[in-house]
C-alpha cells in the first residue's frame, strides 16, 4: 500500500490571526502547517527538507521576509515560497521573486488561490 505523505507548510506571520487562519486554511486543505511568529523563531526550528512549502509575511520586526527568503537562498536551503504583505509594491514583487519566491500576494490572501498555488508548484500536493 502507498500511503501518500501530507504536504508541509511552514507559515511565518507576526501576525497571531493571519497566522493561524492561514494555518487552519491550510489544514482543512489536508496540509501538515507549522506556524511561527517571528523570522527568528523560524530559523530556530528549520530543518532543510523538512518543509515543502514556504508562506511568509514581508514586514516583520528583526527580519523581514525577504530577508529571511535571502538568507535561506543564499544556504540554498529555500523550500519553495510566497511572500506576502499588506504593503507590497513593484520592487518588493521583483525582489522577492529574486530571492527565490514564486509569488508575491497582496493581503488580504485569497486561500483558495494559496491552495492552488501550493498544489500547483508541487505535483503531489495535497
Amino acid at each position: 500500500m502507498i500511503v501518500k505523505r501530507r504536504t508541509a507548510v511552514w507559515v511565518v506571520d507576526d501576525t497571531e490571526p493571519v497566522r493561524k487562519s492561514l494555518a487552519a486554511l491550510l489544514e482543512t486543505a489536508d496540509m501538515t502547517v507549522r506556524d511561527f511568529s517571528s523570522a527568528k523563531s523560524f530559523l530556530d526550528n528549520f530543518e532543510p527538507g523538512a518543509a515543502d512549502f514556504l508562506i511568509v509575511d514581508h514586514h516583520m520586526p528583526d527580519m523581514t521576509g525577504l530577508e529571511l527568503l535571502q538568507h535561506l537562498g543564499a544556504r540554498e536551503e529555500l523550500p519553495l515560497a510566497i511572500l506576502i504583505t499588506a504593503h507590497g509594491d513593484e520592487v518588493l514583487r521583483k525582489q522577492a521573486l529574486e530571492a527565490g519566491a514564486i509569488t508575491m500576494l497582496d493581503k488580504p490572501v485569497d486561500g483558495d488561490e494559496i491552495i492552488d498555488l501550493i498544489r500547483t508548484s508541487l505535483p503531489d500536493a495535497g
